[in-house]
């Protein structure tokens, strides 16, 4: 499959669930398409860091990716057990997968926009349904 440094780096820190690793394909000015997601390098950290708290085990797989002229686009998988509060709904210990579609503009190598599409709210209708009230 053909491949890009900056989906390569994404992948990596998803997949070691270092946050920190945003600096090594995320531009400071980041934008991000997704409501969930805040603008800006900053706040793309956060986000992940939530989300390795929340799926200490998730890892991401790419499954097809295209690269034409400033943008990448590609079809991803990532897998997790939801063991801690994730947007409010608290850990259920359920493996879920979530399927994205996920399209990149890029400035000197980096991601500087993003836009997807997701099964993310398939995923969480499922972990409000096994969440037992405290």
């Amino acid at each position: 499959m053909t491949t890009h440094p900056a989906v390569e780096d994404f992948l990596a820190m998803v997949n070691t669930r270092d946050a920190d690793r945003v600096d090594t394909h995320c531009t400071i000015g980041h934008i991000d398409h997704n409501p969930v997601v805040p603008d800006g390098r900053e706040a793309n950290r956060t986000f992940w860091k939530g989300v390795f708290a929340a799926f200490p085990d998730i890892t991401a797989t790419a499954k097809d990716l295209v690269i034409s002229g400033d943008r990448v686009a590609g079809r991803f998988e990532y897998v997790g057990t939801h063991q801690g509060e994730f947007l409010g709904i608290p850990a259920t210990h359920r493996t879920v997968r979530i399927h994205s579609i996920d399209i990149w503009r890029l400035e000197d190598g980096l991601f500087a926009e993003h836009w997807d599409q997701t099964n993310l709210f398939e995923v969480l209708q499922e972990l409000k349904s096994a969440a037992v009230p405290a």
